[in-house]
Parts: structure tokens; C-alpha cells; sequence
């Protein structure tokens, strides 16, 4: 369970980082994920800069989160909604 020394590369660019031994592979993956919307990008709008496909990547990577916040949020309230009414069905049958 130490830390483990990998390097990622990304865009043709090589980070050397340290990371907790279990979360090599999801560091990994998130390297691969990154590598694989960059080639996407690039194939589908033909855009070389790097820089503007990393920007694109991000935006991506974070419009996706953010949306999964939001869907995570709905799920939470349904999830309380339904909790709140089973309790109150407890506490009617209980009276």
C-alpha cells in the first residue's frame, strides 16, 4: 500500500508522478481516457494544437462531471424523498 512511481504520457508528453499503489490503475485508465478524447478530437475536427485539443478534452472531461453531480444530486433526493415516505408509513403504523 506505499506509492509507486509511474509515468503517463500524455499528448506526446511524458509526467513522471508518484500515486498510492491502488489507484495506479485508475490513474492509468484516466491517462488512456485522456489519450483516446484527444485522438477522437482530433480525427473528428481535424485540430493538430495540442494545446486547443487539451482545452477541448477538459471542458469535455468537466461538462461531463458536472452533469454527473446533477444526476447524482436527483438520485439523492429521490432516494430522501422515498426514505422520508417509507418513515412516515413506519410512523402511522406505529401509532
Amino acid at each position: 500500500m506505499g506509492e509507486l512511481s509511474v509515468k503517463l504520457k500524455i499528448a506526446d508528453r511524458e509526467y513522471p508522478m508518484r500515486v498510492k499503489s491502488e489507484e495506479e490503475a485508475r490513474v492509468r485508465k484516466a491517462g488512456k481516457l485522456i489519450n483516446d478524447k484527444l485522438r477522437t478530437y482530433r480525427e473528428q475536427f481535424g485540430i493538430d494544437d495540442k494545446q486547443d485539443l487539451l482545452a477541448m478534452v477538459a471542458f469535455d472531461f468537466l461538462m461531463e462531471k458536472l452533469n454527473s453531480e446533477v444526476e447524482h444530486t436527483q438520485v439523492d433526493q429521490g432516494a430522501m424523498d422515498q426514505l422520508h415516505n417509507i418513515s412516515e408509513k413506519i410512523a402511522q403504523a406505529l401509532k
